[in-house]
């Protein structure tokens, strides 16, 4: 059974913040509404499921950004149909992508939420102060994932000027009404706030829930620390990185699977993982992530094939049980290829979207113990548990402390296709996101997408990324 989410807060809530008309006038149903879900316990908790639901959104973790994760670096080979995601694609966007303006709006769509949440129940009868401090918990869970999301798709990496480039605009209040126009704060100033968040929540969220399909996921201790995990591992904070990754793992809530059948199956190999269901998921007409990466003839599109350079990394060894993860089909160009079997319903979409795993969690620990200890053996330990796990041989000698780090790079790339993680672990490397591709060279302005042009006509405060 999956977690039904209720989508219960007005429409008034849900306007992106810096999309809005310069005057804005809530009608008396819209502010009844309001008043009424944060006047119950029942409806209050509907609210913070409702943070959920709009999480489910094909532009949160539906598919969209982690789509373009993988081929916007070197993962899949896009051969879909649509302009707006060739143009990402090629580097080519501009200002006016429809795609990009809808990752924004939904981003603060959720933010907004999470913000009601933090603001308003406080103050809901019949809560005890237990469920309170939980729920606001939840909701910093989210807030801090929307921002991380977001900077990473709209800033430039953390090394590419130390994180004092420009990334989003911080909004942390309660939206009531009053049209405000923030301005962009910096990388650094999104990560702290980023940091704080799933610290406080870190405190008050319980290590599990009741049933496990909560545990899986609904915001949780272990879930808040892995998240600070690749925070730290993407700020090259790596003693950080260590402390957070090893208190995820000390909730004894999580633990690597003996094998790939965990794929949407709510085991301790997930640590934060948005629950779809047939009738409850993220797709639109244009996407989900069955629907991209799975081909025409089992009801998908076609569009997000295997890239070569996939193909070969897991060619290099041959017998690697990862790469067993797939099935030839047509894709959406009319060539045979090779898709991922991740996501095997192209009919429902009733595959869940993976956030935060457990083999991500050993992996950002284990790099971060490679880059501070020359030829960590616990670090090697980890590289061979999962490569044990994918049915090859053990790695025992290394040449450097860089080949080491090489290796497991190598195993996060192969572990975690078609996830979303690639665009980033590229950047965050200083590499270029596809080979010999002049636009796509590590610090290249269309490596990042474009502040949309809908919100800089609307907020004079935005300043756009530079290329656009």
């Amino acid at each position: 059974m999956k977690i039904k989410y209720i989508l219960a807060i007005s429409a008034g809530l849900t306007l992106s913040l810096n999309s809005c008309e310069k005057k804005l006038a809530l009608t008396p149903e819209q502010d009844l509404t309001e008043e009424t879900i944060f006047n119950s316990a029942s409806t209050a908790r509907s609210a913070v499921l409702g943070i959920y639901s709009t999480a489910q959104t094909l532009e949160f973790s539906g598919s969209l950004p982690q789509l373009i994760g993988e081929y916007m670096g070197d993962n899949v080979e896009f051969v879909g149909s649509f302009p707006t995601l060739q143009e990402l694609r090629d580097f080519t966007t501009v200002s006016t992508n429809t795609n990009i303006s809808g990752l924004w709006q939904v981003h603060y769509q959720v933010i907004t939420r999470a913000n009601k949440v933090i603001a308003q129940i406080g103050n809901v009868p019949g809560l005890t102060d237990a469920e309170k401090s939980q729920f606001v918990g939840e909701a910093k869970f989210m807030r801090a994932l929307a921002y991380f999301q977001l900077a990473d798709m709209f800033a430039q990496p953390f090394q590419v000027s130390n994180g004092s480039n420009l990334a989003v605009p911080l909004v942390l209040e309660d939206f009531t009404g009053t049209i405000t126009f923030p301005a962009r704060n910096t990388l650094n100033e999104v990560h702290t706030q980023i940091q704080t968040d799933l610290e406080e929540a870190s405190v008050a969220l319980p290590a599990s829930y009741a049933t496990g399909i909560d545990t899986r996921g609904r915001a949780t201790k272990g879930a808040a620390f892995a998240l600070l995990s690749r925070l730290k591992l993407y700020r090259e904070e790596w003693p950080a990185a260590v402390t957070a990754a090893r208190a995820a793992l000390a909730t004894g809530q999580y633990a690597l699977a003996a094998d790939y059948s965990f794929y949407d199956k709510n085991t301790a190999e997930d640590v934060f993982t948005i629950q779809n269901s047939a009738v409850d998921n993220g797709r639109t007409g244009s996407g989900g992530w069955a629907a991209y990466f799975r081909p025409t003839a089992v009801g998908g599109r076609g569009d997000a094939p295997f890239s070569a350079s996939l193909i070969a990394a897991y060619e290099a060894e041959p017998g690697d049980l990862r790469y067993a993860l797939k099935s030839s089909g047509t894709a959406a160009d009319g060539l045979t290829r090779v898709f991922s079997t991740k996501y095997p319903d192209a009919v429902n979409n009733s595959d869940n979207s993976p956030v935060l795993r457990t083999t991500e969690v050993y992996l950002n620990l284990a790099e971060a113990l490679a880059r501070q200890t020359a030829l960590s053996p616990e670090a090697i330990t980890i590289l061979n548990n999962l490569r044990s796990r994918a049915g090859l041989a053990p790695k025992l000698v290394f040449a450097t402390q860089q080949s080491l780090v090489d290796a497991i790079l190598l195993e996060r790339r192969k572990e975690l296709a078609f996830e979303g993680h690639r665009r980033m672990d590229i950047l965050r490397n200083r590499g270029n996101l596809r080979q010999g591709v002049t636009l796509a060279a590590f610090g290249g302005e269309k490596t990042i997408l474009p502040i949309p042009q809908r919100e800089v006509d609307n907020n004079p405060s935005l300043v756009p990324n530079p290329g656009y």
